[in-house]
This record gives C-alpha cells, sequence and structure tokens, in this order.
C-alpha cells in the first residue's frame, strides 16, 4: 500500500477511471458547523490519496471536478454523510454515486451490522482498527497514524462493492438499489437546507 498526501487539492496528475472510492474526515458531524478536513481517494488497486483541504478554503479544482466528473462511479460508505459534507463546503455536485452501506442493508438483511469494520472484516478479511476514528481532524500536522487509518477507509470500497453487487443481483434488488444511489445527492441537500431528521414522506 502507498499513501500519497496532498496538501489543498488533488494534482492534475492524479486521473481515475471508471470508479473511485472516496470517504471523508470532519472536525464533526454537523455539516453545516463542523469544517471538512480531509478526502481520501483510491481507484482500488491498494494505493491511497489523501486531500488535506485548506483552511480557508482556497477552493480545490481538480478534486471538484473530478467529483463532479459523470464517467466516473464515486463509491462511498454512508455516502449520505461524505456527499453533504462534500457539496457543502466544496460546493460539488457529486453523480453518480453507490453506497456500500445502503446495498449492505439491502441485502444482509440478516444482521444490523452494517458498518465499514463489519463489511471488510466480511468480505476482505481485514480487522480494521478504528482507534483513530476520534482524533482532531483539523490539525495542519497529521500523525502517520491518521493518515493511514484516513487511507484505510478506502482501501477496500471495490472489492465490498463487487460482493455486495453479486448479492443484489442474487437478491434482484438492484434497481432498487440503484434508485436509492439516484435519491443520495437529493437526500444529502435535504440535510444541508435543513431537514436531516424530518422525514418528508410521513403522513404525520
Amino acid at each position: 500500500m502507498t499513501i500519497h498526501f496532498h496538501r489543498g487539492d488533488l494534482p492534475a496528475h492524479v486521473r481515475f477511471s471508471g470508479s473511485v472510492a472516496i470517504d471523508t474526515e470532519a472536525m464533526g458531524l454537523n455539516v453545516q458547523r463542523d469544517a471538512l478536513c480531509l478526502v481520501q481517494l483510491s481507484a482500488g488497486d491498494g494505493d491511497a490519496h489523501v486531500v488535506q483541504i485548506e483552511r480557508p478554503f482556497r477552493g480545490a479544482p481538480h478534486l471538484v471536478a473530478l467529483l463532479a466528473d459523470p464517467e466516473v462511479l464515486k463509491i462511498f460508505h454512508f455516502g449520505r454523510f461524505d456527499i453533504a459534507m462534500l457539496a457543502h463546503h466544496l460546493s460539488a455536485d457529486i453523480r453518480p454515486v453507490y453506497c456500500t452501506k445502503i446495498a449492505s442493508r439491502l441485502v444482509r438483511t440478516f444482521t444490523d451490522k452494517h458498518g465499514l469494520k463489519e463489511l471488510v472484516k466480511e468480505f476482505v478479511g481485514v480487522d480494521l482498527s478504528k482507534q483513530q476514528q476520534s482524533s482532531d481532524w483539523g490539525a495542519r500536522d497529521l500523525t502517520e497514524a491518521q493518515i493511514a487509518y484516513a487511507a484505510s477507509d478506502v482501501l477496500y470500497l471495490h472489492q465490498i462493492k463487487a460482493r455486495l453487487d453479486e448479492m443484489l443481483a442474487r437478491e434482484g434488488r438492484q434497481h432498487l438499489a440503484q434508485a436509492c444511489f439516484d435519491f443520495l445527492p437529493t437526500r444529502a441537500a435535504l440535510d444541508i437546507a435543513g431537514w436531516p431528521e424530518i422525514d418528508i414522506f410521513a403522513h404525520a
């Protein structure tokens, strides 16, 4: 595994074709309040790119262009949060998207464990460490352990997607999953606009 660390933006020479796994690290879980600190990316080849977002933000045109590229599928785990953070803080329009958590919930109905750690353990046989999950991602100088942890969250998403796609096909739920993925940017927009916990489809 090779981790490439970049400050401010993804270098122009770094290209992704077909699909890219993406994750984010932030100062908290409040999209409006908490700063976006890192964006991690992987082509599924065992390498990862970790982009530290500048504060104050001065723009990241290469990263934003990748997020908006209609020819590149963006693979997330719990894409609702990551898409909202990227859309709000980078003004990025992220499509098309795939979420391994949603796919897992649609086909792994035999369990209530749909976290990334569980999926990596089941499908890849790797036990991810979550020791650095709650750390100061806003620090300018991150530790090697923080960067390695951040990178690990994108290294296995392609493999997990492949296994979940097999299960979606087996259970006949590909179209349902795709409809959910297509709706994710709108769900993220609702979160940003102030409807994070309100079910607008509810009767009452």
